[in-house]
């Protein structure tokens, strides 16, 4: 039995990753913090506990485990994966996730290998703020290519804005609590924001099947094959929800006068954030059909308490917009 070690694998994207490996029949050791409650209490998943930061925790869970996978879920500066790839140079597949972020063009869509990166410089790298998140995946992905051709097989996976069961982001909670609380919904820019989403399920998969087929140096590109507008977003909600939503699709003029912007709510974008899937699908993947996803993700979040609701609008911000647009 092949073995993975999967740093970062208790909250969302990791979560997710060990249970792909280990229903795919691999022995799965988990490396965190131990800050939160480990979600794989079984025999079937070992534990590490430690930092990821410190190169020797990293080479105390190399001996212990000897992988021959390693997915890297928390590698979130160039320097971390920089050490990652050199304490694993040995391992079958070191499998770095990067971001849909790390681009630095606005192509539709953007390709590996062809739409540039962003850059980075010294202080982006060492800096924690949403502003250099795109710069230090990119730098990340710039250390997985320069570990390959020093001979490791390290790939990259770029996913792009990630939904699903446990999504601590509640980026996306939001619109899964506004369709289900409210039958009329504010969307900005008429609905048409197209931000690509990402079913954490199918991240998972093409972590595995990059660790499997992929190649030593090169990205892959994650994302829905079918990419909805916003306002699609929230009609097959509303179907999954059984429920009829009414959407009222709001100019920036008009949430100017409300005192909001288009970038208020979750899940906007001003120009449309596509990634090509096609490389990745060569290796075999697919996406899961949104109905069945987002059965998924709707019947875990009724059962927690993430509602999303201090990411977007107030709700009486909201209906007092739709009463004055409406009447």
């Amino acid at each position: 039995m092949d073995s993975v070690l999967v740093i970062g694998g208790g909250r969302f994207i990791g979560r997710h990753t060990v249970t792909e490996f280990r229903d795919a029949g691999y022995d799965v050791t988990m490396l965190t913090r131990g800050r939160r409650q480990n979600p794989f209490t079984n025999a079937e998943v070992a534990h590490i506990e430690g930092d990821r930061r410190e190169r020797e925790t990293l080479e105390t869970a190399r001996k212990r485990v000897d992988p021959d996978v390693v997915v890297d879920c928390v590698a979130y500066f160039p320097e971390d994966v920089r050490v990652a790839t050199d304490v694993f140079a040995d391992v079958g597949a070191y499998v770095y996730i990067s971001s849909g972020a790390a681009y630095g063009a606005e192509r539709t869509p953007k390709r590996e290998g062809e739409t540039p990166l962003a850059g980075c410089t010294a202080e982006q790298a060492t800096t924690d703020s949403a502003e250099t998140y795109g710069p230090r995946k990119a730098e990340g992905d710039r250390e997985v290519f320069a570990a390959a051709e020093d001979g490791v097989q390290a790939m990259s996976v770029r996913p792009t804005v990630v939904y699903g069961p446990y999504d601590y982001t509640e980026r996306f909670a939001y619109w899964v609590d506004r369709v289900a609380e409210y039958d009329r919904v504010v969307v900005p820019s008429d609905g048409l924001s197209l931000w690509q989403m990402a079913y954490v399920e199918d991240v998972a998969s093409a972590l595995r099947l990059v660790a499997e087929r992929g190649t030593a140096g090169e990205a892959y590109n994650v994302g829905d094959e079918h990419a909805p507008t916003l306002r699609e977003w929230v009609d097959l909600l509303a179907r999954v929800h059984e429920t009829d939503v009414e959407t009222i699709g709001v100019g920036e003029r008009e949430l100017r006068a409300a005192g909001l912007a288009p970038d208020d709510f979750p899940i906007y974008r001003d120009s449309p954030h596509l990634l090509s899937t096609a490389k990745l699908r060569n290796l075999g993947w697919s996406s899961t059909p949104h109905e069945t996803a987002l059965a998924v993700t709707v019947a875990e979040h009724l059962e927690n308490d993430r509602t999303g609701r201090e990411f977007g609008p107030d709700r009486d911000t909201e209906a007092a917009l739709i009463d004055r647009l409406t009447e």
